[in-house]
């Protein structure tokens, strides 16, 4: 029971600023309650694996300002003057669905004014680039979309646009790219994307066997779940056991399993139970292929994205981990 108080405690502490002001700050009693949904002799060792990724994967608000204080400076970006180069910098305000950009934009606006005197505001009159600013890249739909339409419809004919996120999963900013590219194909403009980001996650189906995210190994030997599965139609893609991913979010090949069979089966009842959820709300999280789902383990201060398993987000009546504020 010591080293379950434990991990209850500090899984609590690493979250502490979890949608903070908008609902209670999580306790030990919080977790306790989440993980208590789980099979008695798979809990400790949910808990143990979670303490281990979200040490790694999750975002607290310090975190984020000190990402973005540190780009305002980043010589690679900025070059030896930061304040003429942000000067000549549009921050793009895209986002018709959520918050992050603007939050985020705050942030930066804040951390511009103490480095170099100047708000976002007081900037790009006479624009050499322009910044959309976000979270993370997932599917890649977002920024795709956002960026797409904004090169049609109001886009200079040549530009540098920078997108600046915390991470982006490596599939999703392949397909982004490929609709940005397109989109400017099609209207005759010419523009160039640089991307900065503090990490990027693989879940390329080429490397499967070294992906960051949730992708089991097997399916369980569980009736519901091999129900869902053979509705999806199509043969799961399965991960060669053997590694945990080069960002080493998980602990172990075997700690990663756990978690893939454990919110595998556990989504799956989410599913039954929940009765909101849609049909791309798969159990390892949001995603419009016909696979178990996205996988994703990163969570930020502000809320727990979609992508991720439905046993972290998921509500009424399944507890969550992580309440989830919806678009």
């Amino acid at each position: 029971m010591v080293e379950r108080d434990r991990l209850l405690q500090s899984i609590a502490t690493i979250v502490a600023d979890y949608r903070a002001g908008e609902i209670p700050a999580p306790t030990a009693a919080h977790v306790d309650h989440w993980v208590g949904q789980f099979p008695q002799e798979a809990q400790q060792p949910i808990l143990a694996e979670m303490e281990h990724i979200l040490s790694r994967s999750y975002f607290s608000k310090e975190f984020v300002r000190q990402f973005l204080a540190n780009l305002v400076i980043n010589k690679d970006l900025v070059g030896d003057d930061p304040r003429t180069f942000w000067q000549g910098v549009s921050f793009l305000r895209l986002q018709t669905v959520g918050n992050s950009q603007r939050d985020f934009l705050s942030i930066f606006s804040d951390a511009l004014f103490s480095t170099c005197g100047l708000r976002i505001e007081d900037c790009g009159a006479n624009p050499h680039s322009y910044l959309y600013l976000d979270d993370f890249v997932f599917s890649g739909g977002r920024v795709g979309s956002d960026l797409s339409d904004w090169i049609k419809q109001s886009a200079p004919h040549r530009a540098r646009v920078i997108v600046m996120v915390i991470a982006y999963h490596r599939l999703g900013q392949w397909f982004a790219g490929k609709d940005i590219k397109a989109a400017a194909t099609s209207v005759g403009k010419s523009i160039d994307v640089d991307w900065w980001r503090a990490f990027e996650i693989e879940d390329r189906k080429a490397y499967m066997k070294d992906s960051d995210v949730l992708r089991p190994t097997h399916i369980p030997i569980d009736e519901p779940t091999q129900a869902y599965v053979n509705s999806l139609g199509q043969d799961p893609i399965l991960r060669i056991p053997g590694q945990v991913g080069a960002l080493g979010l998980f602990s172990s090949d075997e700690g990663k399993i756990l978690l893939e069979q454990e919110f595998l089966t556990g989504g799956v009842k989410v599913r039954t139970i929940c009765p909101n959820l849609g049909i791309y709300q798969r159990p390892l999280g949001n995603i419009l292929l016909r696979i178990v789902g996205f996988g994703s383990m990163v969570v930020t201060y502000r809320n727990c994205p979609n992508n991720a398993p439905l046993v972290l987000w998921a509500g009424n009546p399944w507890y969550p981990l992580f309440p989830r504020k919806t678009n």
